[in-house]
């Protein structure tokens, strides 16, 4: 009788451990999908995420390798990569409607801000985004559709110690130059009862670390075509200078209308 309930005790832990590791995958597998889903969607470009680890018990997490890809005609690898971010939540908010999120931080992004005179790849990600979700009336529809269940609540969403590598491109050649990104913090996100959506979160950082990188991108872009220029033969002095001033102007036309 003792070796059935001892058997009977082992057999529920395997099924109780069992059954919390594949709410683990599942969850995990469901927070990937998401950020390669509704990336995308909201960037028009591709956004890959290595894989999510996250703890049922003390509700912390990890997420790497994310990577929010250029738009097309840019030669740039990707616009947005993330080595590591950590995170914690309330395991028990996961039964909840509104799934609690203590602290996300996110240590080391690396932006890049690349430049061809006409265009640059950061003000097209910040236009798709608005296109995706701050359109007319069209866009209404599709972005109820688009709404999960569950809605979200962000006590702290701090990214630190970022990464803007610059790189402009002019008739007369190229040139590379790497500026910090400044500390970008969120308090008190989706405290009502309505909350926030992954896609309302997703667009408000993603416009203002787009933004941010932006803003300490210019000056030094605007500099390095200025060095171009000098740096060009005689022949080509003319071509360059024209070539600064579109660049100037590209730059500078990225802060004429914030979306």
């Amino acid at each position: 009788m003792k070796k059935i309930v001892v058997r009977i005790l082992i057999a529920l832990v395997v099924v109780v451990l069992l059954a919390a590791l594949a709410v683990r995958l599942f969850l995990d597998g469901a927070i990937k999908r998401g950020v390669e889903t509704i990336g995308p969607k909201l960037t028009k470009t591709d956004v890959k995420l290595d894989a999510v680890s996250l703890s049922l018990l003390s509700g912390s997490g990890k997420i790497k390798g994310l990577l929010v890809g250029n738009p097309e005609g840019f030669k740039a690898p990707s616009a947005i990569s993330v080595g590591t971010a950590s995170l914690a939540l309330k395991p028990g908010s996961l039964l909840s409607d509104k799934i609690v999120v203590q602290s996300i931080n996110v240590e080391s992004p690396e932006v890049t801000f690349e430049t061809e005179l006409h265009a640059n790849n950061l003000k097209k990600i910040l236009a798709n985004l608005e296109e995706s979700t701050g359109g007319g009336e069209k866009e209404k529809p599709k972005e109820k559709e688009a709404k999960p269940g569950k809605k979200l609540q962000v006590d702290d969403f701090l990214i630190s110690a970022g990464k803007v590598h610059v790189r402009v491109t002019t008739p007369v050649g190229s040139k590379e130059a790497t500026v910090p990104l400044p500390e970008i913090h969120f308090t008190d996100l989706g405290q009502g009862p309505e909350g926030i959506t992954a896609a309302e979160l997703s667009k408000k950082v993603l416009k203002e670390i787009l933004e941010k990188a932006s803003e300490a991108a210019a000056k030094e872009a605007t500099k390095l075509a200025s060095d171009l220029s000098k740096g060009a033969s005689d022949l080509s002095k003319s071509l360059a200078t024209n070539a600064v001033e579109k660049a100037t102007k590209s730059i500078g036309d990225l802060f004429k209308k914030k979306p």
